[in-house]
């Protein structure tokens, strides 16, 4: 059995002349990211591994969840496989997540993550919004053996407020 804790990163700002792989988090964002981690400290969740998109957004969101749910840092790996928007990338990076690892936790982009969670979860979902986060039980042994599994769980921001 896998679990998978997909999270879109938190809302990002347009204020700064950046690219967009450089772009922070607004204020809304870095609140919603705190907002949601904290309530999934209650899940208890056991984490083996972290990725994340290497786009600022992702990482200083991944930071946040990092931080609150106590997980450790070393556990955190930056792909730039992960700054992926049509989906494809997301789902040769978990494949290639080794057998070991039973829960992960990926932070990315959209529409990569609602892509994502409507072909491999068992509940449609519109859109994933920013700082939302779906979990996914999945029935193999190994990651590379990806097939449709059973969303078990979403929490998004508007959800906690």
């Amino acid at each position: 059995m896998k679990k998978l804790i997909l999270v879109r990163h938190a809302k990002s700002s347009w204020k700064h002349n950046v690219i967009d792989h450089e772009r922070p988090l607004n204020n809304r964002g870095k609140n919603d990211a705190e907002i949601v981690s904290n309530h999934l400290k209650k899940s208890n969740l056991e984490i083996h591994k972290v990725l994340s998109s290497d786009a600022v957004r992702a990482k200083t969101t991944a930071n946040a969840f990092i931080l609150n749910l106590n997980i450790d840092k070393n556990l955190m790996n930056l792909n730039h496989n992960l700054y992926d928007f049509s989906g494809q990338n997301i789902i040769k990076t978990i494949k290639e997540v080794d057998a070991s690892i039973n829960t992960l936790m990926v932070f990315g982009h959209n529409h990569a993550i609602t892509a994502f969670v409507n072909t491999y979860g068992s509940k449609y979902i519109e859109n994933v919004p920013t700082c939302g986060v779906t979990i996914i039980d999945f029935n193999i042994d190994k990651w590379a053996d990806l097939k449709k599994g059973k969303t078990i769980y979403t929490v998004f921001p508007k959800d906690l407020k």
